[in-house]
């Protein structure tokens, strides 16, 4: 796959004086760490980097930065953390990667053949989508942008299992890497009935029961008062 491409700066003062004053100016503190190398802390233009941030595929693809004009590294992102209120990134991390070396990531989901779904074309039914991303393990050179999930046979009331996802070659879910793999299977997505039509039956049900039940003390009132009307004395006399 091509690589993303980032030039940075790097930068010596740290604390949150210096991310403040660079936040300021335009740019984004961040840091490189892991694979063979020391930790490198850099600083990135803020709206070049919010523009690769735009492309799905930036978040699970591998990035080149280009350091000082020099130096390139090459790595994933591994964390972004923005402002809560204004549309900023205020930090970003990045795992550098080594080429014979496996990593683990998340992907994003791309569900297909939605639109073809027989549980819905046919049946009415919605989809649901359980998970947007998994994450997986494999060698730099084998990381794939998306995994797709195809919908387009699904009846109402079938799903799709993270077992049958269909991987690429030499990609493995970490979900069912460990002993527990038919714990971990997930739901990945599902055809359902839709929320409205299920609320609908609850109710109707509902009203049901309380129409049985209201009939029933009504049915136990009247035999009630039928046992109280007559009866004989002692005598066998009527009262």
């Amino acid at each position: 796959m091509d690589a993303f491409e980032l030039n940075a700066d790097k930068r010596s003062a740290t604390g949150r004086a210096e991310n403040k004053r660079l936040r300021k100016s335009g740019r984004v503190p961040a840091i490189i760490y892991g694979g063979n190398g020391d930790p490198v802390k850099l600083s990135f233009n803020h709206n070049d980097l919010v523009h690769h941030l735009d492309n799905e595929a930036f978040f699970s693809h591998i990035i080149k930065i280009h350091v000082d004009g020099g130096e390139t590294e090459e790595v994933v992102l591994r964390d972004l953390q923005r402002h809560p209120a204004k549309p900023f990134v205020e930090h970003a991390d990045f795992l550098r990667i080594v080429a014979g070396e496996a990593l683990r990531m998340h992907v994003p989901l791309h569900f297909v053949g939605e639109e073809e779904c027989p549980g819905v074309v046919d049946e009415d039914g919605v989809i649901q989508h359980n998970m947007n991303d998994v994450e997986i393990e494999c060698l730099p050179r084998d990381l794939p942008e998306f995994i797709e999930v195809d919908c387009s046979k699904l009846n109402l009331h079938d799903s799709v299992h993270l077992s049958e996802l269909v991987l690429p070659k030499d990609v493995q879910l970490v979900e069912l890497m460990g002993e527990e793999e038919e714990q971990n299977d997930l739901t990945v997505v599902t055809v359902q009935v839709p929320r409205a039509a299920v609320e609908l039956e609850a109710e109707e049900e509902a009203e049901a029961e309380a129409e049985a039940a209201e009939q029933a003390e009504a049915e136990d009132a009247e035999e009630g008062e039928g046992d109280g009307e007559t009866g004989e004395d002692e005598d066998g006399e009527d009262k």
